[in-house]
């Protein structure tokens, strides 16, 4: 197959996240309903909850998350560079609801893997006969000097942090002088959403070039090489010219290690000092506080599990599903959590029914924005390799690097019909 169509056909397959594709409902044989519980509803464990409602009709699932309403990574960039208000990227579990899962809103003290138990901070518990939890990520905030939650009002990471932060360093880049820079600090891999910090520092060069023509972007980077790396240098360089500078990595010691919050100042392994108008950090990242808790992760933060029921090996009946697993090389994405909660439902779905757990493929679509008419994008499709998750050589597709500025336009068309599906798909 041609590689244009090929990744048509990708988009297509991306863009629906058929749930058919991994069998039909399974219904119970007459015996109490089974019930799952569910910690965390952004897009893992709403995605979870919705697809065992269709897998699995006659099992009760209950959802639990603290937060009502829920600011989505994909597209905060937007909100940072003025492009859309909070409200665009704010979804909230009604959907779920109208759906016939029960859904809990409270704080959640934590969780009891053996007893397939969620602890809530009024003093409540909900147990269940499988317990999935979905909680995202921490941030490692040790990991530099002079940079803790307490600094985040003046130097918000924004990751996304809910509506405050977003709003924070947006207001900051309005105020900036027009010669000013900023400076964003980007970490070592895993960390949630790997090309985020490159559509963000595209969409600041945007709003930049519109608003404060002398003003440029300085991204420190921990890595070598970075996602999508050729398709935003290209895009910089075709729409910003300069303005967007990026040092990197390991070999040029440009990763950030300390931070003198009260000037805006960093320092990099490097021994290298930058000043900044605005400073953007983004932590070091981890599996989220309910899994590290709960005794689930490994020594570097993250949570192994088996790929294909998405189960946490030692606990049984106990999933952990989205940013806070290694599933390599799946990257922790949106789509990716999406996707493993199908997998996880429907492997949940076929247990409960005594029916064996069958393997499926999975897929993984990203797209960013280096303008608001200029979209780039990557697909990618993973089989089961034994434990293990394996890339499917050749199946997917990325942009062409010389595409012109037609298809620039159309794929970032694409990218926001590619939100709308994926949170229809994740929230109802």
């Amino acid at each position: 197959m041609p590689r244009n169509d090929r990744r048509r056909v990708l988009r297509g397959l991306a863009g629906a996240a058929a749930l058919s594709t991994l069998g039909l409902p399974i219904h119970g044989s007459g015996r109490t309903p089974a019930q799952v519980v569910i910690a965390g509803g952004g897009f893992a464990g709403a995605s979870c909850a919705l697809a065992l409602r269709r897998f699995a009709p006659d099992v009760r699932v209950t959802l639990v998350d603290r937060q009502s309403r829920f600011i989505t990574g994909p597209f905060c960039n937007t909100v940072v560079a003025g492009m859309n208000p909070t409200s665009a990227i704010t979804q909230d579990h009604e959907g779920l609801s109208a759906a016939g899962i029960k859904v809990v809103h409270a704080d959640i003290e934590g969780v009891e893997p053996e007893a397939h138990r969620i602890r809530l901070a009024d003093g409540r518990s909900i147990a269940g006969d499988r317990l999935v939890i979905a909680p995202g990520i921490d941030f490692d905030w040790q990991a530099i000097d002079g940079y803790g939650p307490q600094h985040v009002d003046r130097i918000p990471h924004a990751w996304p942090g809910g509506a405050t932060q977003l709003l924070t360093l947006r207001d900051q880049l309005r105020a900036m002088p027009n010669d000013g820079r900023v400076v964003i600090s980007v970490p070592d891999n895993p960390y949630r959403c790997p090309p985020g910090p490159y559509e963000r520092a595209s969409l600041i060069a945007h709003f930049l070039a519109q608003h404060k023509p002398k003003a440029e972007v300085l991204l420190l980077d921990a890595k070598d090489h970075f996602s999508k790396e050729p398709l935003f240098r290209t895009g910089w360089g075709a729409r910003y010219g300069e303005r967007v500078q990026w040092r990197g990595g390991r070999r040029n010691g440009a990763r950030v290690v300390e931070v003198d919050a009260a000037s805006r100042r960093v320092r990099t392994t490097g021994g290298d000092e930058y000043d900044a108008d605005v400073l953007n950090i983004i932590p070091p990242q981890r599996a989220g506080r309910l899994a590290s808790d709960a005794g689930l992760t490994d020594a570097a933060g993250w949570v192994t599990v088996a790929p294909h029921d998405f189960s946490v090996p030692g606990h049984e009946g106990v999933h952990v599903i989205g940013d806070a697993t290694r599933a390599e090389p799946m990257p922790k994405s949106a789509y990716a959590a999406n996707m493993q909660a199908k997998i996880c439902a429907h492997a949940i779905a076929r247990e409960l029914a005594g029916e064996p757990v069958t393997d499926t493929r999975m897929i993984n679509a990203c797209y960013s924005l280096v303008a608001p008419d200029y979209g780039i994008s990557v697909t990618e499709v993973y089989t089961l390799n034994g434990d293990t998750i394996a890339a499917i050589q050749n199946a997917g597709g990325i942009s062409a690097l010389a595409a012109d500025e037609a298809t620039r336009e159309a794929e970032s068309d694409y990218a926001r019909s590619w939100y709308q599906n994926i949170v229809r798909d994740s929230f109802g």
